[in-house]
């Protein structure tokens, strides 16, 4: 029990883990640590911590209570014994059970699940195998003389290899709440190699807690025996995957290990892509490489049965390049019918919105995947005769107009049955709960938020019921304003109905804040159902179950109208009255058919009487009213002439150039654009004509892009309220851009009288202007001005703008 005096100081223990255990996905995980001094003293018992340190060799002799306070404990069910968590939540799981091998392969061929693609290509796919057993699949793969192989581990959550009855068996941690499905999402700087590594130490450590003992689950169906115990010496009594896949290098020399972690659901990202194209281009170029003589091994999360197939197919089409050159839209649009249609006879023979929440889920993620192995398959048609000249995701960059197409796949709302409402699965709520009105106009025009631009006439409001169309068309026609021709344009892209006297939107109940988008740009679909809505209504007579402002009520309605009933009737009273459907999305820009739609619609209204009003809804008359009046300003300045500008004003704020839109995207993107400067000052005026700034209404397009995201800079609010808010910007900023670009278009086509639409304008364009790829950049010095560091690449920024977009059209 001597010591020997040191002068270095003592050695202190930190803790690693929060107290919630396990860290969100975008911090990285840690281990515990001590420092490396010089110990003032050598304490051999037990009565401390022990560090021995000599030069620059340490070792640990941690006592028991010390380490234990570090660590969290817990157990599945009070029955169960308590034991110590991996990172302070997860048990450890046996990673394939039993009756995840349905093609039975796992006695014969080392695998579960291990199969070869059709035909004769080296190609393989394959479950979580052991590591005998891997070593098996190798054995068999060097028998039928296979040169060279390529092994990819496609799996994002961390393995283990525990050693079992001689052999290593794979295990991963799980959430108690889900004990069958793998951790997911674990973000960017969670390198899963590095998530082993810490796990394994963990594991040591909770084993000489306790007698090198740990427990693990194999049953976690029933339950019989478990916990199961498991001796743990030292850390070579388990393996990470770099140990058991990485190691055949040395006994064959032609092998190669590459991990490329992929989602479990949904499509893979855009890097992704990039990386397994990267692989094949390390070693020679494709006009020399021997695809032949490869053999592709994919592992994949336990059973092995949905990756495989579709990756099959489509690593196929790189080794042969044969295949016929897909036709993406053709394709994508019937594969949606066909799949919406499918999952929507499903859903609503479910109960409850969860259940259907989880279908529709689980289709788009699948539809998602299928699309983009068709774009990918696409991009190496078109690639590989150019050895890859351009990466995947700078190849989609180009083709912008892809995600557009993405963004349009559910569809299952226009097979929505009617009966919806009256059965429960849908509720009603009034336009008094959705449109506040802020303006103080349905007193006078008995409408919500109603508005004119100054010393033009195009006004705006929200839904109007049938005696508030009336209201404003006998304004607009009165010995004042004296309109004897009206284009009134609906911009509703959800159904709507006049039940009882009042506007009723349907919405989830759950969710009804949440505007159902019918996601579609035939006028006469969404009229149809609109119709059906109606039918169904006064059809069944029950007393039905809606949201009004402050309460709830059962409501019972006698009389029911569709908005184009409500027009129609009002045609037969004035005549020169005109009645368009235009949808018009939430948040984001219109489509560029939504431009052309609304710019036809005015030039065919102007050549007939050049002193037109224009009247704009949507349902409570603010972002999708407020685009559709700075499109109408803008349209009628190049027939009639662009007012004076005025000097810039000093604006004394702090980041005053957001608040005039000098975002740096946008000024990249005046930067391209022939007089770009111009095109940005003539909508910032179309902008500020529109919506002033210290209005009730409070709704500018500048101001409230840069609002979102400083709300999400300081946000003390939830992981999805923050997604959200995000998402909301950079909506808001592409309805900038696209308003820019619209201007610029109108410049350029008006000597042609704009015979080319902006649709096709814009096609041969975009790979000059970049839309979607300027957009990402601003996302990164969004983050940047609101003091949030992000260690994202552009296109990881990509992918979480789609993967928010989807989580939207959920």
């Amino acid at each position: 029990m001597g010591t020997t005096a040191s002068a270095a100081p003592q050695p202190t223990l930190h803790e690693s883990f929060h107290g919630n255990g396990m860290m969100d996905s975008s911090a990285s995980f840690q281990t515990l640590n001590i420092h490396s001094n010089k110990a003032k003293s050598i304490i051999t018992n037990k009565v401390a911590p022990v560090v021995i340190t000599y030069n620059c060799r340490q070792e640990f002799q941690i006592h028991d209570d010390v380490l234990r306070t570090n660590y969290k404990v817990g157990r599945i069910s009070d029955n169960m014994p308590e034991h110590h968590l991996v990172q302070g939540s997860y048990f450890m799981v046996q990673d394939v059970f039993s009756k995840a091998d349905v093609l039975s392969t796992s006695g014969s061929y080392g695998a579960p699940n291990f199969r070869q693609s059709k035909g004769s290509f080296p190609l393989y796919g394959m479950g979580q195998p052991s590591l005998s057993g891997f070593k098996q699949v190798l054995q068999r793969l060097q028998g039928q003389g296979h040169q060279e192989v390529l092994f990819f581990c496609l799996r994002e959550e961390p393995i283990v290899f525990l050693r079992l009855e001689g052999d290593f068996l794979p295990y991963t941690p799980r959430r108690k709440e889900n004990l069958h499905e793998n951790l997911h999402d674990l973000g960017r700087d969670a390198r899963s190699e590095n998530l082993e590594l810490t796990i394994r130490k963990e594991l040591h450590d909770f084993a000489k807690l306790n007698d090198n003992v740990f427990y693990i689950y194999n049953d976690i169906e029933h339950f019989k025996g478990e916990p199961q115990k498991i001796s743990i010496s030292c850390e070579e009594d388990m393996h990470v995957t770099e140990e058991v896949y990485k190691r055949p290098r040395f006994t064959m020399p032609s092998y190669r290990y590459y991990r490329l972690p992929l989602p479990t659901e949904g499509a893979p990202l855009e890097d992704e892509f990039d990386a397994f194209v990267n692989v094949l281009r390390v070693r020679d170029s494709p006009e020399t490489t021997d695809m032949n003589c490869m053999t592709f091994l994919i592992i994949i999360p336990c059973i092995g049965q949905l990756m495989s197939c579709e990756w099959h197919k489509h690593i196929n089409s790189f080794l042969v390049i044969k295949v016929q050159t897909c036709q993406v839209p053709q394709n994508f649009l019937v594969c949606t019918q066909i799949v919406n249609k499918v999952y929507f006879v499903l859903c609503v023979c479910l109960q409850g919105s969860s259940t259907k929440d989880y279908f529709l889920h689980r289709t788009l993620q699948s539809l998602e995947r299928y699309f983009y192995l068709i774009v990918f398959n696409a991009y190496l048609h078109e690639q590989y005769p150019l050895a890859f000249a351009c990466s995947f995701s700078q190849w989609l960059c180009s083709h912008a107009w892809m995600y557009r197409l993405l963004s349009c796949m559910n569809q299952s709302e226009l097979r929505a049955p009617a009966d919806l409402l009256t059965k429960g699965a849908r509720v009603l709520v009034a336009d008094e709960y959705l449109a506040p009105d802020v303006l103080s106009t349905i007193k006078q025009m008995k409408v919500a938020n109603f508005r004119r631009v100054p010393k033009m006439s195009i006004y705006g409001m929200a839904q109007p019921t049938s005696e508030a169309t009336g209201a404003v068309l006998e304004y607009l026609t009165d010995e004042k304003r004296k309109h004897s021709s009206v284009l009134w344009v609906n911009l509703q892209d959800e159904l709507v109905v006049e039940a009882n006297g009042q506007i009723f939107c349907p919405r989830e109940p759950t969710r009804v804040d949440q505007h159902i988008c019918v996601l579609s740009s035939q006028t006469h679909q969404i009229e149809k159902l609109e119709t059906a809505l109606k039918e169904e209504l006064v059809g069944s007579q029950k007393w039905l179950e809606v949201t009004l402002e402050q309460e709830k009520q059962m409501k019972m309605f006698k009389s029911c109208v569709t908005v184009q009933e409500t027009f129609n009737q009002h045609k037969s009273s004035h005549q020169g009255l005109q009645y368009r459907r235009i949808p018009f999305p939430e948040c984001s820009s219109p489509t560029e058919e939504g431009f052309d739609r609304l710019l036809e619609a005015m030039k065919s209204c102007l050549a007939e009487d050049s002193l037109s009003a224009f009247v704009f809804n949507c349902s409570n008359g603010k972002g999708r009213t407020t685009t559709a009046m700075v499109i109408a300003a803008l349209t009628l300045w190049h027939f009639n002439g662009f007012p004076e500008s005025c000097e810039d004003e000093i604006v004394s704020v702090p980041d005053a150039k957001y608040t005039k839109g000098e975002f740096e995207v946008v000024m990249k993107l005046v930067r391209l654009l022939p007089d770009g400067h111009r095109m940005k000052r003539e909508v910032d005026l179309a902008l500020d004509s529109v919506s002033e700034t210290m209005t009730p209404l409070h709704y500018h397009l500048r101001e409230i892009i840069i609002c979102s995201y400083r709300q999400v800079g300081g946000a003390l609010s939830s992981h999805t309220e923050i997604q959200a808010l995000t998402l909301k910007s950079l909506l808001y900023l592409e309805r900038y851009m696209y308003l820019i670009l619209f201007n610029t278009y109108l410049h350029l086509e008006k000597r042609d009288s704009w015979q080319r639409s902006f649709s096709d304008w814009m096609l041969q364009v975009r790979s000059d202007v970049r839309l979607l790829q300027h957009r990402l950049e601003f996302f990164i010095k969004a983050y940047l001005l609101s003091k949030v560091t992000y260690k994202w690449s552009t296109q990881y920024e990509l992918l979480i703008w789609r993967r928010m977009a989807l989580e939207e059209l959920k």
